[in-house]
């Protein structure tokens, strides 16, 4: 008689990911928050495509059948919600996405945990404040820069992402670790996003959103202004807002107060 020995089954492995995700944070009256994130979308079609998006609703706490309701708005608008954010609760109806828990907030600081985070009330109402979804996010562990094809980007000892070729339609290039520097020009349908400034060399096209992580510093230099949309730490103009003024100039975007000023470069 013959005997087989069983075969040892695989181990399961599994390996930690981590990832940037952009954060909504719904506010009453919901009709005016609505419009307002509408408006963001009308300046910046295909934002939310393909992003990951949490619902932060600890600022508006609605029950479950409000919650049913709101995803399913967002939902009709584009935007996928992966994960809520709801203190109190560990889980909601099975059909809801699940409630994260343990979150941090990437800052210029490092990841703090909701405790600790800044106190940032009434951000987001001013005119010309992007929702929490648009340059500012959540990030759970390490980022890494994206890279951009054939652009080769570079990492420099001081954290400057360094790109050495145009950025074309479609691409998005986010780099938490500071500064990015773009040789070339960045095409309409494109995006930049950094945690320090960000300086393009050629004609900038697409969206620039610097200081991501909150810093305020931050600024956007470009050689020629034909931007969709520029923001600093959130705050943000929209290519309408800059016809006749500064388009087609070199120009510096900043932060002047709780307004975003772009100003041509002589």
């Amino acid at each position: 008689m013959t005997f087989a020995a069983p075969l040892e089954a695989k181990s399961i492995r599994f390996r930690a990911r981590s990832f940037v995700a952009f954060t909504l944070t719904p506010e009453a009256p919901l009709d005016v928050w609505l419009e307002g994130l509408d408006h963001w979308i009308g300046n910046s079609p295909g934002y939310f495509a393909g992003r990951p998006v949490v619902l932060d609703l600890n600022t508006l706490k609605p029950d479950v059948a409000a919650i049913e309701s709101l995803v399913g708005v967002l939902g009709h608008r584009g935007i996928r919600v992966y994960a809520i954010e709801l203190d109190g609760h560990t889980a909601l109806e099975p059909n809801l996405p699940p409630v994260l828990v343990g979150a941090k907030e990437a800052t210029t600081d490092g990841l703090l945990p909701r405790e600790a985070r800044e106190d940032v009330s009434g951000e987001g109402k001013a005119e010309g404040r992007a929702p929490e979804a648009g340059p500012n996010k959540d990030k759970v562990g390490k980022v890494d820069a994206s890279k951009a094809g054939d652009s080769e980007p570079q990492v420099e000892a001081s954290g400057t992402l360094m790109i050495k070729a145009p950025i074309r339609s479609g691409q998005a290039i986010v780099h938490p670790h500071g500064d990015v520097i773009v040789l070339g020009s960045v095409a309409s349908g494109s995006e930049i996003i950094a945690a320090g400034s960000i300086h393009v060399y050629g004609t900038l096209r697409g969206r620039a959103s610097a200081g991501a992580l909150g810093n305020r510093g931050a600024r956007i230099f470009c050689r020629k202004n034909e931007a969709e949309l520029l923001a600093v730490d959130g705050w943000y103009v929209t290519a309408e807002e800059m016809e006749g003024v500064s388009r087609g100039k070199p120009v510096q975007a900043f932060l002047d107060g709780d307004a975003l000023r772009v100003s041509t470069l002589s």
